[in-house]
């Protein structure tokens, strides 16, 4: 990939076992810390989850590094370019899950998961019209952006999946489902979910919507909006041909595509919010946050 931008961000996952979760992530933050580069990496036994960002060189010797490694071997790497780096810091932390969605039941995406779709060949089945399209991601990520007819998962957060799935998802398991996440990790694990459950004709956007927004022949067709990304960018385009801005701030409704945290800390509410009603409600969510806050900055002085 070339960039004109003096640093890449580098986002993988890869479901394979991992003996030694422990031993495996202080591997990973020595690599990266020799290496330079910062971001955030999750490992479980289950596999690996991280998006790094670095120099070119360094995020080149990192590939190289992953690769070299028989269980990364072919383990493929979204690369995006960044005028500054999107993290502050590295983290390596070990979890259960790579991707947390605490099944009910347990799956294994390295063995089973939905048909895997080329950008090319998920905006074929969406232009035809005859599917239902899932958003495996959580609300307010589609509200910044999403395929056009996607359906909104009513989700704050991706393990409140399994259980949206069985009380609102009026759709029928043997019907043809697309899903699409930003990466690809989280529809590998609903989609293994959704075929334990008795979906029956389930595929899933390989690559994810990075992948869809840079792939050269359909170079985001369909996607309306930008995506959400979990570091300082918040969130980056997809679309080459038309932008759209489907997002609506979250005080006057006028058209946004702008996430801040509220300025009240214990609350911190991540929400899309204009430059206007940002300086009109101080950063705040809401009229109660913004009382809250004025009255804290007033004792600390």
């Amino acid at each position: 990939m070339t960039t004109h931008n003096p640093y890449l961000v580098l986002l993988y996952y890869q479901f394979v076992a991992i003996e030694d979760p422990i031993a495996f992530a202080s591997e990973q933050r020595q690599l990266c810390q020799s290496l330079g580069l910062v971001g955030r990496i999750i490992v479980a036994d289950e596999g690996i989850n991280g998006t790094v960002a670095g120099p070119s060189a360094a995020c080149e010797a990192y590939m190289d590094a992953m690769h070299d490694d028989f269980r990364f071997a072919n383990m493929p790497f979204k690369i995006d370019g960044a005028a500054t780096l999107p993290f502050k810091r590295l983290s390596v932390r070990v979890k259960e899950e790579i991707v947390a969605m605490r099944p009910p039941v347990p799956v294994s995406p390295a063995n089973r998961s939905g048909e895997r779709l080329s950008p090319q060949q998920f905006y074929t089945e969406i232009a035809h019209g005859d599917v239902v399209i899932l958003d495996g991601r959580n609300d307010y990520e589609y509200d910044v952006g999403h395929f056009r007819g996607a359906i909104r998962p009513e989700v704050r957060y991706f393990r409140q999946f399994p259980e949206w799935l069985e009380t609102q998802f009026p759709v029928d398991k043997d019907q043809r489902i697309l899903t699409y996440c930003t990466g690809g990790i989280r529809c590998e694990k609903l989609t293994a979910y959704m075929i334990e459950q008795g979906y029956t004709n389930v595929a899933q956007l390989d690559g994810g919507i990075i992948t869809y927004g840079q792939d050269d022949a359909v170079r985001g067709r369909g996607f309306d909006g930008k995506c959400y990304v979990f570091d300082e960018r918040l969130v980056v385009p997809v679309n080459q041909q038309e932008e759209v801005i489907v997002g609506r701030c979250h005080h006057c409704g006028e058209p946004c595509d702008r996430f801040i945290n509220c300025a009240y800390d214990p609350c911190h509410y991540q929400h899309l919010c204009c430059e206007k009603c940002d300086e009109a409600h101080a950063g705040c969510c809401s009229s109660i946050c913004k009382a809250l806050q004025a009255e804290f900055m007033q004792s600390a002085q």
